[in-house]
């Protein structure tokens, strides 16, 4: 990139916002590239430039604008950090997927799948006809709308064996989706103070739900066929710790997915131990080569608390997820849930059934199978082109991301940043590991917006990748 040709820009354009009114629209990045006869990587440089000297606001999905002048005093905000004291452990930034970038740039990094992928029809319809019900003035019950329990548990009734006892309704507890849910089952099975075991690398929202609970997470290896059974096993009697947090099918951030005499060994080893297997069904909806089998369609006695969710399959603006559970374990959940969030908004309950009690939801979700496929594909081809020393582990069979190993030695921080400034936001794998990482990893989502870019993105990647490796010229 040519520093001074983006310093040149950069220059051009502060004289047009300094003519410009307030809130007014800047040149889109391809009339800019045209106009100035630069290239779009040194156009979002001069743009990023203007941002960070408060000049212009980006807008997700709109645009660059004039940002208006702010003549107020300065405000002086030093007293709230002896006022708020430590913050406990708890982390203070939030995970790069939950980040809305600029819409120039290439997004490899969030965890939700791109608008394209949701049921936008059925969504809307459901939210229309949800705000001309009941549901829309009525407070429903803490355990959730009766209808929509039921639901959850067909569900999962419907993948439980002969010989085995199928859910009730009963055992079903609407929550305002999965993070809440995380530290309520979390405060429920361990408490503060307390330990459970996870998976590692694990879902970065899990960590952060424990620490906000004050439960300390105890990292156990896991590999592509499910954990390591003699860790398990071992840092059980070690720590005794009560319940194991997983992903059994699709594992975020690994796409790792248990084989089935995994899944018996980890059932009767919890058993052995009297502790909880805390199942996190977050990907159920989105199989590729295979569907998700939820360990709790196989629950003898209550060993396993079982959470799905509907927030990235319908919509994130549907935030709804259940937890499913027996015995005094959900008795508790249900405690935890009705101080945290009282219940859930009934119109939201109302429009989340509404979408997966139609006929269309099924053919919706058998349609993502293929759609899916073809962007891991694209991923995949994309990384294997340009990035060939990077080690795949596993090819999902499901779920969103694609975790990729890079050599030895990456600095992950500068990579990140190199990369966006090329135009690409990946996300830096160190938010997945509960301890200290195994490796220097990244997760790239195949399930974000325009996967014809997948290929580009990738290149940008490989490029701020090159400049971290030592000239041959000048060795280190």
């Amino acid at each position: 990139m040519n520093q001074g040709s983006s310093d040149r820009l950069a220059a051009d354009l502060r004289t047009w916002v300094a003519g410009a009114a307030p809130g007014s629209r800047l040149p889109s990045t391809r009339e800019l590239t045209a106009r100035h006869g630069a290239s779009p990587v040194t156009v979002q440089k001069a743009l990023r430039l203007l941002a960070a000297q408060g000049l212009i606001e980006t807008r997700p999905g709109v645009g660059a604008f004039v940002r208006a002048a702010h003549h107020g005093r300065a405000h002086d905000y030093s007293w709230q950090t002896a006022a708020l004291g430590a913050s406990a452990g708890v982390p203070l930034m939030a995970s790069t997927a939950l980040r809305s970038p600029s819409p120039d740039v290439i997004a490899l990094h969030s965890g939700y799948p791109d608008r394209d992928l949701l049921p936008e029809r059925l969504v809307r319809a459901a939210l229309i006809r949800a705000a001309r019900s009941d549901a829309a003035v009525s407070r429903p019950p803490s355990e959730g709308l009766p209808e929509l329990r039921s639901w959850f548990a067909a569900e999962l009734g419907a993948q439980t064996p002969a010989g085995f006892a199928p859910p009730a309704p009963g055992d079903v507890l609407v929550t305002p989706g999965s993070q809440i849910a995380l530290g309520s089952v979390f405060r429920a099975v361990a408490g503060a103070g307390a330990v459970l075991l996870t998976e590692s690398p694990t879902y970065w929202g899990a960590i952060l739900a424990a620490a906000q609970v004050g439960v300390s997470l105890v990292p156990v290896p896991a590999g592509a066929e499910g954990p390591d059974l003699a860790a398990l096993d071992r840092t059980l009697a070690q720590t005794g710790a009560r319940g194991f947090y997983a992903q059994p099918s699709f594992a975020n951030p690994t796409g790792a997915r248990w084989t089935p005499a995994a899944a018996d060994a980890v059932r009767d080893l919890l058993r052995r131990h009297g502790a909880f297997l805390i199942e996190d069904d977050w990907a159920h909806d989105f199989g590729i080569d295979a569907d998700a089998v939820p360990l709790a369609a196989r629950d003898e006695d209550g060993h396993i608390v079982y959470l799905r969710s509907l927030t990235k399959s319908v919509s994130p603006a549907i935030r709804v997820a259940a937890v499913i559970a027996r015995g005094p374990v959900r008795d508790r959940v249900l405690a935890d849930l009705q101080a945290q969030s009282v219940y859930v908004s009934g119109a939201l309950q109302a429009a989340a059934l509404d979408v997966v009690a139609q006929p269309a939801w099924r053919t919706h979700v058998r349609g993502i199978r293929a759609r899916l496929r073809v962007r891991r594909d694209l991923m995949l081809d994309a990384v294997r082109a340009h990035l060939p020393d990077a080690t795949i582990e596993t090819i999902p069979a499901g779920g969103l991301n694609l975790w990729v190993r890079l050599p030895d030695g990456v600095d992950l921080a500068r990579l990140s940043a190199d990369g966006e400034a090329r135009g690409v936001v990946i996300a830096s794998g160190r938010e997945w590991f509960p301890a200290e990482p195994t490796g220097a990893y990244v997760r790239l989502n195949y399930a974000g917006p325009d996967p014809g870019a997948f290929d580009a993105g990738i290149r940008l990647v490989a490029e701020a990748l090159a400049e971290q490796r030592p000239s041959p010229h000048h060795p280190s």
